[in-house]
């Protein structure tokens, strides 16, 4: 039986993984990375930190990925987040857990992960060709039999190619959309991309003066053409144009598919969710009394952080000198409106450059969930972002990258 030949487009994490794997199970493996080094975008991954995965159980884990994450259940039962901790503590990378599940690099490095897994596959006998990038694929009768990059063209006894390009997000990382240019030209139906994990820009006013406010514990719901349509706990942040923040960019997944159809789209903060309406206004009542003779502004110093004092002053319209005990009922009733109803608009979103990932991309259901082939073309085998999957943040789409690159680096070897 001769040596299967495996072409991997892509030197990310699912390409790395994939290419590794392919190798392990004794295929002849060549990976073709467009930039000077693989894993560019990995490196800047989780602020450089390096969100590997998430412990969530793997009912729960699918769901951050929405209606497509059921195409995920074959890979997630065949390597999944145990699988991958203890990969990486084999190649000498111990991870830790924090906060919601997060698994990251003990060290906090993501240059750990890049540098073990880079040389892992070498070790495996990948071939690593940098600063490759593949022009098309070369396809007859059906069948991928290699590639063609700027400089050569790689066509001899090719068994399988597997695409791992990446999405369009970072694309100073060198994932600009590559793979969906090779999955048309072989056929492959490709779902319209869009920015995914992506901050928001903030229409009016509003918004201004804030840049650098961190708000935690707070509760975000988005109004969409006047319905409520998502929700989320946690922490965001003000910045320059707007809002980002873990549950900004968790919201801004649905967000930025409202706003490319048109739809007016506002974000209500909840400031104090822990309290509903009549204790809210068990406590402003409690503040006017016990400060009595104070200002407003100074009374507020007690309830908001400095920076959002003067645009609570200004939308609530009661002045700033006014002391606690003028301040009347309908006064304190807009207060307790404002403070569990800070609306902003939603003007746009920011660029694919600013996206932590890419929602859209070859259609699922024109991949084998159970190879990650595909089904038009033999041969051809998809992993990670440029498949039609994205989720949440907190370790899911890194998982998602390495499951689908295990999967596609064993399947094309065991064929």
């Amino acid at each position: 039986m001769s040596t299967r030949q495996i072409i991997v487009i892509g030197g990310g994490p699912a390409g790395l993984m994939a290419a590794g794997q392919a190798a392990q199970f004794g295929a002849k493996v060549t990976l073709l990375e467009k930039m000077g080094t693989p894993g560019r975008k990995l490196f800047i991954s989780g602020k450089g930190r390096c969100n590997l995965t998430n412990v969530a159980p793997i009912n729960e884990f699918i769901e951050h990925f929405g209606p497509n994450g059921r195409f995920l259940r074959q890979a997630f039962h065949r390597y999944f987040s145990e699988d991958l901790i203890a990969f990486f503590h084999v190649l000498g990378v111990p991870t830790v857990t924090e906060r919601g599940g997060r698994v990251f690099p003990a060290s906090g490095l993501s240059s750990d992960v890049v540098e073990a897994l880079v040389d892992w596959a070498t070790q495996s006998g990948v071939k690593i060709w940098t600063q490759s990038p593949v022009e098309n694929l070369l396809i007859e009768a059906g069948r991928v039999v290699g590639v063609k990059t700027k400089h050569t063209q790689l066509d001899t006894d090719v068994d399988a190619v597997i695409i791992a390009t990446g999405g369009a997000s970072y694309p100073g990382t060198g994932s600009t959309g590559d793979g969906y240019t090779f999955a048309r030209q072989a056929g492959h139906t490709i779902i319209p991309v869009r920015p995914a994990l992506v901050p928001l820009v903030i229409a009016g006013e509003a918004g201004k003066g804030l840049q650098g406010l961190s708000l935690r514990n707070v509760a975000v719901t988005v109004w969409t053409d006047g319905k409520k349509t998502d929700r989320a706990f946690g922490e965001m942040l003000f910045t320059h144009f707007g809002v980002s923040g873990p549950i900004i960019l968790t919201l801004s997944r649905g967000i930025v598919d409202s706003l490319h159809v048109g739809k007016k789209v506002e974000l209500s903060i909840d400031l104090k969710p822990a309290l509903d309406e009549r204790k809210l206004d068990e406590r402003l009542l409690r503040d006017f009394k016990e400060f009595s003779n104070k200002q407003y502004k100074t009374i507020l110093a007690g309830l908001l952080p400095k920076t959002l004092i003067p645009v609570c002053i200004n939308l609530t319209g009661i002045p700033a000198d006014k002391v606690g005990h003028q301040i009347s009922a309908v006064e304190r009733k807009r207060l307790r409106a404002w403070l569990k109803d800070f609306r902003l608009g939603v003007e746009s979103h920011r660029p694919f450059k600013q996206a932590i990932v890419t929602a859209g991309g070859v259609d699922t259901r024109e991949v084998n969930p159970k190879t990650m082939q595909s089904r038009i073309v033999e041969g051809l085998y998809f992993a990670g972002e440029v498949l039609d999957v994205d989720a949440d943040t907190g370790g899911y789409n890194l998982q998602a990258a390495f499951s689908t690159g295990w999967l596609a680096g064993r399947s094309t070897a065991n064929q």
